[in-house]
């Protein structure tokens, strides 16, 4: 009688992969080629980079991130042993990601290399700039929810915090030219908090996202200081302009532009360039396409009202 124990092994299966793994070959090599270029096989890895953001997480918060029992004595020999193993993991996804630049394509393997270890060397020189932004972020944060008793609560339990944190890491790498490397450390953040923002998306200091999960921040966005979102705000696009050939043009200005001292809350959907003026409160599940003057309040029925037809 067979073992039919549900710990028992399986018996062994003839699975016929020999002409499944000659079609695959053939759809990935010749009828459904993808490969960039043609050729490149090596890409970032995002396993690696979690990696390394909990690296520069724990660089720049040592004793919320970092090591249990940190003292005045150690902490800078852990916060020097730590970047420097960091900033070498993350020069080398920095290489494989500069292949995908358009600017960087048919140059050698060496000279990626410098370039690489050119802009890591500069990311490193803006960690303190960046951390100072963080620290504004998490005061933001503390002064605008009540709930909020420590720094320290916001650093380890608030999804919104992790995201900007990391929307900041990605945004100093995007604008050094490590376009995909930025991309996929959003892409983790993404999945690790439900927020999405874009890294070239551009966000002044004190900024603070309550709760958070389905914040959607796109790439030309312009977010000013002193600005707090809650939970399911999109700041979007309203439209995408094709070219002659129907292609999307890329790049373009379509993301709202948020002026200091704004208040957007929950569920509220703001599309296409338009500019929410200083000081105004967008109200809960509002959606907005045109411009709000500073200092105004927008409800749900001032916004039906003034919708155009």
């Amino acid at each position: 009688m067979a073992d039919t124990h549900p710990g028992a092994a399986p018996a062994q299966v003839h699975w016929n992969l020999d002409p499944v793994v000659e079609q695959l070959r053939m759809s990935r090599e010749v009828t459904h080629k993808i490969r960039h270029q043609g050729t490149i096989r090596e890409l970032p890895s995002k396993s690696a980079l979690v990696g390394i953001l909990h690296g520069l997480c724990a660089v720049l918060f040592p004793t919320h991130y970092g090591r249990a029992g940190l003292t005045d004595e150690s902490i800078d020999y852990f916060v020097g042993d730590t970047l420097n193993t960091t900033l070498s993991l993350l020069s080398e996804q920095v290489r494989r990601g500069l292949v995908f630049n358009a600017e960087a394509r048919g140059l050698p393997g060496a000279e990626l290399g410098e370039r690489a270890v050119r802009i890591t060397r500069e990311f490193a020189s803006q960690l303190p700039s960046i951390r100072a932004l963080l620290v504004s972020d998490l005061q933001a944060a503390y002064q605008g929810d009540p709930a909020a008793t420590s720094i320290a609560e916001i650093l380890l339990c608030y999804p919104g915090t992790v995201a900007v944190i990391y929307y900041r890491l990605a945004h100093a790498l995007y604008l050094l030219g490590s376009q995909l490397v930025a991309r996929l450390i959003s892409d983790i953040a993404h999945s690790d908090t439900g927020i999405d923002i874009h890294p070239g998306a551009q966000i002044g200091g004190s900024f603070f996202i309550d709760h958070g999960t389905g914040v959607v921040i796109g790439q030309t966005a312009v977010i000013g200081q002193h600005v707090r979102l809650y939970q399911a705000v999109t700041l979007g696009a309203r439209r995408f302009p094709a070219d002659e050939t129907g292609a999307l043009i890329k790049g373009n200005a379509r993301h709202p532009i948020v002026e200091d001292d704004v208040v957007i809350y929950a569920g509220a959907t703001i599309l296409g360039r338009i500019t929410i003026g200083r000081g105004s409160t967008i109200g809960g599940n509002v959606w907005l396409t045109r411009d709000v003057p500073p200092g105004s309040n927008v409800s749900q029925a001032d916004a039906r009202s003034n919708c155009p037809e």
